[in-house]
């Protein structure tokens, strides 16, 4: 980073670009601030990039694809698995870099890095996940196999709640399968993007193949809108999830966009209330609910008594949360990314209170106007109603709303009538009640006593309806499907006997 200077005559650092193999700074007087949350002051300024610096990044992107293309794919693995090694060493500067400008606490932090560190493991696997088919004498003399080949440049465009996961779960997939790679990282948080650049660049990756190209909603269309840009991955909220398919798509682009989430998380009468407890805890305040996996809604089945149970002991640990600095070791949930979301998610909070929903823990309260740091508590609300804006609508923030259904038929019907369909769970001790929800449930990832149902990097994540817009999930076999293209191939050679011109439709005789 260079030194710039902000409006307030503080100076602070500047972050670059990433371009070709070596940091470059902004070109222009746009720029953002980047905030340190814990504090609320300005800790570094990030350049919006133009479309002349768009333009650079992507043919240098270009330009690299041929010989990356060709490299042959154990090599390729041979990088990810450098890469792979040093990431982990580096896991404690990643993960500060996170908490400084995310707000997250390190432990969780921490977490994310080796989280992403799975899907690079699974990456190296290249070699084995590209290969095609061969079919022998398809016809007399004639054979047929497949290949995977790679796109060509692709970029990936990823939110401020996991600024090295996400990341990781797009680009070593992208890399080992071939193609060059153009990271536009949130604003927000930008710096761990280039902690990810200058690892891969000691792994051995040539120049040019990962870039870092920063920007705001100008630097998004460009990428959209640019003709040698190939695909596009995005994670992000439902409205601009869907403005990228649409848009992307409309350019003739390969586009996996990845939307907003209302997670249900339902509580049967016969689950064990402690373990219940402690999964809304972490489910739900964890990362100050910033993730788009977290459980905002707890589905209560069957009678009043079980609900009351869950209360008595949820309510006062929620009171009790440790809110602070994400570099305290006893700090359970660290601030919100930026004084904006945090009055949006207050904003939602009063929202639920006008339309009658019962407040049991108000978040706000000795932190919606503390000055030095975007802090809130975790809230609680119990009666929400299907109607209410906090059920609707995904407040990305430590807010809990319980809903309350006579039987587990009604929870299903209404988790599946929810426009979102990211993640969801079940907590009970009855493999009938597991078996029925897991077959009826109409959403993308589905947890049996696991608040948090993530899958696997040999998965692939990704929800349905409102959540997901295009054909392919994240990661795993379905990110290998993505960044490649099938080309079926039919051959035979030459034989010493008479040929002669065929104009009927051919078939394998």
């Amino acid at each position: 980073m260079s030194q710039a200077v902000t409006e307030s005559n503080l100076t602070v650092p500047s972050v670059h670009h990433w371009i070709g193999g070596k940091a470059v700074a902004g070109a222009t007087a746009r720029a953002g601030d980047v905030f340190d949350p814990s504090t609320g002051l300005v800790s570094a300024r990030v350049p919006f990039a133009s479309a002349a610096e768009l333009n650079a990044c992507v043919g240098t992107a270009k330009a690299a694809f041929k010989s990356w293309a060709a490299t042959p794919p154990l090599r390729r693995a041979r990088v990810l698995f450098a890469f792979r090694q040093l990431l982990e060493r580096a896991s404690d500067e990643v993960a500060a870099a996170i908490s400084r400008e995310h707000g997250k606490t390190l432990s969780d932090a921490r977490g994310e890095v080796m989280r992403g560190l799975e899907v690079v493991e699974f990456a190296c696997g290249i070699p084995d996940l590209i290969k095609g088919e061969f079919s022998e004498n398809v016809g007399t003399g004639i054979d047929a196999f497949s290949l995977r080949q790679p796109l060509g440049v692709v970029a990936g465009i990823t939110p401020f709640n996991f600024p090295a996961m996400v990341p990781l779960w797009m680009f070593p997939v992208a890399l080992a399968c071939g193609n060059t790679f153009i990271l536009k990282p949130s604003e927000r948080d930008p710096s761990a993007s280039l902690v990810l650049a200058r690892l891969l660049q000691e792994s051995g990756l040539p120049d040019g193949v990962f870039n870092v190209l920063h920007g705001d909603k100008e630097a998004v269309d460009g990428l959209l809108n640019h003709p040698d840009i190939a695909a596009i991955s995005f994670v992000g909220s439902t409205p601009v999830a869907r403005h990228v398919h649409q848009q992307g798509t409309l350019n003739g682009k390969r586009v996996q966009a990845l939307g907003g989430a209302k997670n249900h998380m339902v509580i049967m009468p016969d689950a064990d209330v402690d373990d219940v407890v402690n999964a809304l805890l972490g489910a739900a305040y964890g990362s100050a609910g910033e993730r788009c996996m977290a459980i905002s809604i707890a589905v209560m089945v069957g009678d009043a008594s079980a609900t009351d149970r869950l209360l008595e002991k949820l309510v006062p640990k929620v009171k009790a949360l440790r809110v602070g600095s994400p570099f305290e070791g006893a700090t359970e949930m660290g601030p919100l990314i930026s004084r904006e979301h945090r009055a949006k998610v207050c904003d939602y909070i009063q929202s639920g209170v006008s339309e009658g929903a019962n407040l049991l823990v108000d978040g706000r309260v000795g932190y919606s106007d503390k000055p030095g740091g975007f802090y809130l508590g975790g809230s609680i609300f119990d009666n929400v109603k299907t109607d209410m804006k906090i059920y609707k609508e995904e407040i990305f923030g430590p807010v809990l709303g319980l809903v309350r259904t006579p039987d587990l038929e009604t929870a299903i019907k209404l988790i599946n009538a929810h426009p979102y369909a990211n993640g969801t769970a079940i907590f009970t001790r009855s493999g009938a009640a597991a078996r029925a929800f897991t077959a009826g449930i109409e959403v993308g990832m589905v947890g049996v006593n696991i608040p948090l149902p993530v899958p696997m990097p040999f998965y692939s994540f990704g929800g349905w309806r409102g959540s997901l817009f295009g054909d392919h999930h994240i990661y795993g076999h379905e990110g290998v499907r993505f960044y490649t293209r099938l080309k079926a191939v039919t051959q035979r050679w030459p034989r010493d006997v008479e040929q002669r011109a065929e104009f009927s439709m051919p078939t394998m005789k």
